[in-house]
Order: structure tokens, then sequence, then C-alpha cells
């Protein structure tokens, strides 16, 4: 391998920038060919006009430059021409690894999207199998300008697998803005996870720092490249834990030239009602759990009621008459196919239609569909529907449920005991839907009886990071948005900071309805620096016995200090740690218990340092970020400074909760961590 060139006229790196810039220039003209069409002969009417339109604003979009990313990263040269009979001795290729694809004025490709099959030994080859490559380059760049390549020789198979260094400098590179694309540092074992099939769901136990997110982003990427007419049809969603987390990685994405992927939060999937009230934690893990699902069918169900009058329809001159046991008969075949509330609702005038038509063809006539659809109509016909099978509002039934003891008793008998119960029913029942003081958990619940009556629209891949803190409803809300696509579980059974975190991935997948889910577990940290995780990984064997601690591959060993003060100078010296952080490079993360969020806010003011809120994107003027501790989870800064964990771990319902919220503060770290506390230290940091 060879080390970082230096600047020399006609040397390889001039080659190199030259190419860049002609690429550039490519890139330039395949917008300026899109933003040239002119559609207004080639379109029907003013709805394909828009489409199409829309269509042609998305390519310009995505095929823009944006200056300070690199267009490519790599170069790959081949030893044989891809595909070809090696035994001729094809000549080989060389290809430059980029974002995305750029050709030249013939056609004739410059840079090759990442995701292309002749990408993929970028990630994977190596001396042991090269992957018919002859060398690797990889480029090093500061802003956008190409400042130094490094070799590495893949026909040696003698020589020793020796680390990048270029590749080192980038994971190392301090990060300030949003969350950035690890398109040019993806590790084999990465790739392998990014680019395996959409038929099958893959499920990601990933410790801090491993690039579990941006794994499932660029898989989202991946997938959309190989198969963009299926997922434009059938959509692809991000799932996040907050708004703020969405907003941290939202630039993810486009920076890959993928701009129509939708984003939201659980909460955004299940707002059929508007979120005012709070939930007990046991509350909150009661209408959590798994069980809620059956008494909810039960509920939906409990309207319907058997028939005791016959159902005489009138048609011109003839009377038609079908008994009250045979339509009962049609009532309780569709109860037993545990067919969707509504679509049996639906169901049922069509076969009492039905049964009239018999009777007709019997009696000499000829009746056809349209009869049948008619008879369905006829005001009879409804009436007898809507007294044995009555329609069903989701939010009026969950309020009914939480409200009336009597109706929670009936229909929860044998699944929830006499306790539990009480413990979800309001004290207050609520006068209506409008008015009730409805809780997140209680959202989940009226979006659960809303699939029982009508089925919820499928996606064709769903990417569901921070897994580990849904609850087993939330889990089958978000299985709910891909029963026939696929989707990406992202999680860390250790940060799991919800009373009701899962325990085990199996048990999630199965909540979710992916149990046959791959599951894949990614401990090679490349974010946090080594003494930062061996610090956090001492409260692992209390918060998640058995699960392997990560390690790090960063060669920096990473500032890290623990501070002890007294009770009143505890906020002098956060402030003090904060202005150190600002005088290095990079992003800064003061994360604190929420409880002390509002005081440290006053005083970070009146010492005249300016901060931001989480998701607020950080630049070179404004670098630091006051963080809940709350909030933290999924983000990253150069350099945290947390404040007093004793109360990170007091501001959770349990000492597990507490523990597990202050090992994401713990490793928010990228560079260094400065930990400031008067409270003696959790036990387990000992």
């Amino acid at each position: 391998m060879s080390a970082p060139v230096p600047h020399a006229a006609h040397d390889p790196l001039e080659r190199e920038r030259a190419h860049l810039s002609s690429s550039r220039s490519a890139l330039r003209a395949m917008r300026a060919d899109v933003e040239s069409l002119d559609i207004k002969d080639v379109t029907a009417n003013w709805v394909n006009a828009a489409v199409l339109q829309q269509q042609i604003d998305d390519r310009i979009a995505a095929l823009a430059d944006l200056a300070h990313t690199p267009l490519f990263f790599g170069r790959l040269d081949y030893l044989h021409a891809p595909g070809a009979d090696q035994a001729e001795g094809a000549e080989g290729e060389q290809f430059y690894i980029g974002r995305r694809h750029v050709h030249d004025a013939d056609g004739d490709p410059m840079v090759i999207d990442w995701r292309a099959p002749v990408s993929q030994p970028f990630y994977r080859a190596s001396k042991k199998e090269p992957m018919d490559v002859r060398l690797r380059r990889r480029f090093g760049y500061t802003g956008g300008e190409l400042t130094a390549y490094e070799d590495e020789d893949l026909t040696d198979a003698a020589g020793d697998e020796q680390a990048s260094r270029l590749l080192q400098s980038e994971i190392e590179r301090p990060r300030v803005g949003p969350m950035r694309d690890i398109v040019a540092t993806i590790q084999p074992e990465q790739d392998e996870i990014v680019r395996a099939g959409i038929g099958g769901s893959v499920c990601v136990q990933g410790a801090p720092g491993t690039g579990k997110t941006a794994v499932g982003l660029h898989r989202v990427a991946y997938l959309l490249y190989a198969h963009r007419e299926r997922l434009a049809r059938t959509g692809t969603l991000v799932i996040g834990p907050n708004r703020s987390f969405l907003q941290y990685i939202e630039q993810v994405l486009p920076a890959l030239g993928e701009l129509n992927v939708a984003q939201a939060t659980v909460d955004d999937l299940v707002a059929h009602v508007e979120v005012r009230g709070t939930d007990t934690a046991a509350a909150a893990r009661i209408k959590g759990d798994a069980r809620m699902a059956e008494v909810l069918r039960r509920a939906v169900r409990s309207g319907v009621t058997m028939p005791v009058d016959p159902v005489v329809v009138v048609r011109g001159s003839r009377r038609w008459r079908v008994p009250a046991y045979e339509v009962e008969e049609m009532v309780r075949e569709l109860l037993s196919r545990d067919i969707r509330y509504g679509a049996a609702r639906e169901a049922l005038p069509q076969r009492i239609a039905h049964a009239v038509l018999v009777r007709m063809e019997e009696a000499g006539e000829a009746p056809d569909d349209r009869v049948q659809d008619a008879v369905a109509r006829n005001t009879a016909v409804k009436s007898a529907v809507k007294t044995i099978w009555p329609q069903v509002d989701p939010a009026k039934l969950v309020l009914r449920l939480l409200s009336e003891a009597e109706f929670l008793a009936e229909h929860a008998e044998g699944v929830l005991d006499a306790e539990e119960q009480a413990e979800i029913l309001w004290a207050k029942p609520a006068r209506g839907v409008k008015s009730a003081k409805w809780s997140a958990a209680d959202a989940v619940l009226v979006d659960e009886a809303a699939d029982l009556v009508a089925r919820t629209p499928s996606l064709g891949h769903v990417v569901l990071d921070e897994a580990q803190d849904l609850s087993p409803m939330q889990y089958r809300a978000v299985g709910r948005r891909c029963t026939t696509g696929s989707a990406t579980i992202l999680g860390d059974l250790a940060q799991g900071t919800t009373p009701w975190a899962t325990s085990s991935w199996p048990e999630a997948l199965t909540h979710l309805g992916k149990p046959e889910a791959a599951v894949e577990e990614l401990t090679m940290g490349f974010r946090v620096p080594r003494e930062v995780i061996a610090y956090a990984s001492r409260l692992l064997p209390t918060i998640a016995p058995g699960l392997a601690e990560a390690t790090s591959v960063r060669e920096a060993a990473g500032d890290f200090a623990v501070r002890a003060v007294e009770p009143s100078d505890l906020d002098a010296a956060v402030l003090a740690a904060c202005v150190s952080a600002l005088g290095k490079e990079g992003s800064i993360g003061l994360i604190a218990a929420d409880a002390r969020i509002a005081t440290l806010a006053e005083a970070l003011t009146a010492a005249g340092l300016p901060f931001l809120s989480p998701g607020e994107e950080t630049s070179a003027d404004s670098r630091l970020t006051l963080v809940p501790a709350t909030l933290a989870k999924g983000l990253e800064y150069d350099y945290v400074v947390l404040d007093e964990p004793s109360a990170v771990v007091a501001g959770e319902p349990d000492e597990r909760t507490g523990l597990r919220r202050l090992y994401v503060a713990l490793t928010r770290a990228v560079s260094g961590l400065t930990v400031v506390h008067a409270a003696p230290l959790p036990g387990q940091l000992g």
C-alpha cells in the first residue's frame, strides 16, 4: 500500500483531479439535458403533464452536484473485463466508484454507482479473495477537493492486510452538520447487510458506533437502486424514534440521490387521535402488551348479533324471504373466517342477496349480477345488516373500553386480571373522542382497532430504527405497514430505555410479524473511542446480560475524563468542559437529565455560549447542542460533556431503564467524552 502522493505536475494525483473535474462537468451536462426537456407536445392532458413534470423535477434534484461531497471516493482496476472469459485474457477495466452514476456525452460511464454489482468488490475484496480486482484505490478529500490517494495491490496474496490510513481518517473525521453517509467507509460485514435481497427481512443488533443506522439507510438506497420499479409502486418508509432523530438523518438519502423516501415516527403512523395525555409506566406497559390485541378483537366483534327476524325483500309484486336461521349461518360463517370486520360487513349483504337470487332462479327467473347488486342495496337488506353487523368507529370503541369498567371486564376476561384492568381505566371518563386526553399508547390501541375494521395498506420496505424501545403493540402497528413487504429492523438491546423495551429480538420479530427475519450482529465500532466504549460497557452486565461487548477499531484512543466536583461548582465545571471542547474541531453535545436542561440553558445563556436544540443543524459558527438525555438516542457528537450521570439514572421510572439511558448518553461521543458529576456515580461504573 502506498502513502498519499504529494502534489506534482502531471502526477497521478493531478490526473485523478482532472477526472474529478471532467466527471463534475459531465454531471452538470446530464442535469442540463434534463432541465432542457420540453414536455408541451408529449403529454395528452394536464394530469399527465403534472406527473411527468414532477418526475423531471425529481431527476433534476437527484443530479445535483454537492460541492463539498466527493463525487467518487474510490477506483477499482480489474484484472479482466467483468463478465469476460478470463481464459481468453480479456483486458481489465477501470471503474471509479461514487455516489451516483455519471456518464459522458457518448454514454460511457465516468463514475459507477456504489450500488452497482461491479462496485461490490470495492467493499468486499481482499488479498485472500481479490474478486478479480488488481488494485483498489481510495481517495482522500478536504471539503470537495481531492487531496490524496492510497493504493492497495490485491494480487500480492503473500502480503499482509494493512489498515487504510485514508479510510481510518475518514471514519475519525470530525462531523459538523447532519448525519453523514458512510458510503465511502462501508465495511464487508456492513455491505452484506446493505445488499441483502428484498425478499427477506433483516434485523441488525448493533452496539453503539457500529453504524447500524447508516447501514439501514444505505440498504434503502440499495434496494431502491436494485428494485426501483417495484418500490416505486409500493413505497418505502424510514421510522425513527423522534423528530430530532429524523432531522439528524434526513440528508443521508438525498446525498445518495434518493429523494422519495418517507420518514415518520411510530406516533406519526398511529395519529388517529390527538395525544394530549400521559400514562403511568404501569398503564403504558399493559396497554402496550400484545394481549391487548385479543381484548380489542373481542370488543370489535361484540356488536355483532344474531338475527331474530327473516329478511324480506320486495321486488315488484314478488316478496322474497330469507329466514333468520339462514342469515345466522351466513353471520357465523363470516365470523369463523376471521376476516376484517369491515370486509365481513360488506360481504353480508351480498350473501343475503345471493340467497334471494337462488330463490328467484328456483322460481324460473334469470337474474344477473346487476340484480344481485340491487338486492344487496335493498332497504330491507341494508336495515338487517345495520342491526346484525353495525359499523364500528375505532376511536369510539377504544374510548368505551378505557371508560367503562363493565365493557372492559367483559372483553378482557381471562386476558387481563382485575388489577391490570383497573390500571388502564381512565379515572375520569371522557365525554367524547375529541375531548379525551389520549396517551401515545392509547393511539396505538386505536390503530389496532382500525386495522381490525379495515386492512392497513402495506409498503414495499420499512426501516425501523431504535426498534428495541417499542412495545409489542407498537411492533404490531409497524408490522401492519409491511405485511406484504420486507423490513430492516435496527436496534441495540442494551439501549432499550422504555419500561416495556424488548428483551430479545425473536420475541420482537414475532410481534412485528417477521419471525423469519435473519438477525445479524454488529460489534465492531467505528465511531466511539475505545476508552469510552470500554467505560460504558461496565453497565452491560446489569442492563443487557449476555450481550457481546462492542470493540472499537479506532486507532485514536480519544479524549476521556471523569471529573468529580463540589455541588456548588457543578454548573461552572460543566460550562468549562464545554468551552474546552469548543476549542477543538467538531460538534459538541452537552447531555443532561431532562430535569437539568432549564438550569443549564440559563447558565449557558448567562455565559454567552450559544447553543442549539437536538436536530438543529450544527455549523462552523454554532457547534454546541444542549441535549436532554431522553432525546440523545441515535445522535452523535465529536465531543460530549455528560452532566451528572446519577441524575440521568434518577430521571427514569426504574434503575434498569435509568442505567440504559446512561449507557446511551455515554456512547454518543465520537472523539472525546468528559463526565462531570457532584453526586456519587452509579455503582455499576465503579
